[in-house]
């Protein structure tokens, strides 16, 4: 099973790259934009999967996605993620 992450557009690379944050953690990635139907914008919320950004979320889509995730993370660990 493959699970794809909304994260959040920090910078614009050379070459269709962007640096991107996983949800509201200190984690960041390098993805490629080069699958979406347009560039997207720093502040842009992406899904992320294998390194590629599959298409764009809003604000409000990425932040009930990162609700979901967290719900299901509480319910197996226990305990609140840092995500």
């Amino acid at each position: 099973m493959c699970l794809a992450i909304p994260a959040q557009v920090v910078e614009l690379q050379e070459q269709g790259m962007a640096r991107v944050r996983v949800g509201e953690s200190q984690t960041y990635l390098t993805a490629s934009m080069l699958l979406l139907p347009e560039p997207p914008k720093v502040g842009d919320y992406v899904i992320v999967h294998a390194g590629f950004a599959l298409h764009s979320l809003t604000p409000e889509q990425a932040q009930e996605s990162l609700a979901a995730l967290r719900e299901v993370a509480e319910a197996i660990e226990g305990q609140k993620p840092q995500f």
